[in-house]
């Protein structure tokens, strides 16, 4: 089963049908859809894989640790969070319950195909000059096998994709960073080189 938004550009509109979304099983354990979030004319709009704990309780996407770091990241790029609608290939937090503690679970793929006529309706709404796909799952989401984030990060693609044609770049989610140990300072370097492109190609169309 796949959603269904409604035919609307309103991204209010859009993320309240969101809420009511029961195209896969993972509503039922999580505290609430988290939609995107950011201008609705914003000039890049940023994919990311799915909410967090943290974002799964505040409503927000990318408001945790991940999220601070993205930010960082972004204004070290040059890109303003006001040229940015940040949002996730799937709308619910999938994980397991370990005690008190709620654990991180990739999302399957038929979680990816049913949240992604969501993900096309906000791409159809805010028509960015650029999108961002943050890791694996975002990428896959967007392009399906076509596109690998490791062999292909950090190159500007225009082409067509699962929700749209559009000016693409991939790169790997600020979560990868933050797990990268003792090379978190040169892969968080990579990361921010990789959203300069981003930033260059934006300021340029």
């Amino acid at each position: 089963m796949v959603a269904a938004p409604p035919d609307t550009t309103d991204l209010r509109e859009l993320a309240s049908a969101a809420e009511r979304c029961r195209a896969c099983d993972l509503y039922a354990n999580a505290t609430q859809t988290v939609f995107g979030d950011g201008p609705a004319d914003a000039r890049v709009l940023l994919v990311g894989e799915q909410p967090g704990d943290v974002e799964d309780q505040r409503g927000e996407p990318f408001v945790g640790p991940a999220g601070k770091l993205l930010d960082k990241a972004l204004a070290d790029a040059g890109i303003t969070r006001d040229q940015a609608y940040l949002t996730n290939a799937v709308k619910h937090f999938s994980f397991a319950a370990r005690g008190k503690r709620r654990i991180h679970e990739t999302p399957r793929a038929r979680h990816v195909t049913a949240c992604r006529p969501w993900l096309m309706a906000e791409v159809a709404s805010i028509r960015p000059r650029l999108i961002i796909c943050l890791g694996a799952i975002a990428t896959s989401s967007v392009f399906g096998s076509d596109v690998r984030v490791l062999r292909d990060r950090g190159a500007l693609m225009e082409r067509d994709s699962n929700v749209g044609r559009s000016t693409f770049l991939v790169t790997v989610h600020p979560s990868a960073i933050l797990r990268a140990g003792e090379r978190r300072a040169a892969e968080y370097d990579a990361f921010v080189k990789d959203l300069s492109i981003a930033a260059s190609a934006v300021t340029e169309r």
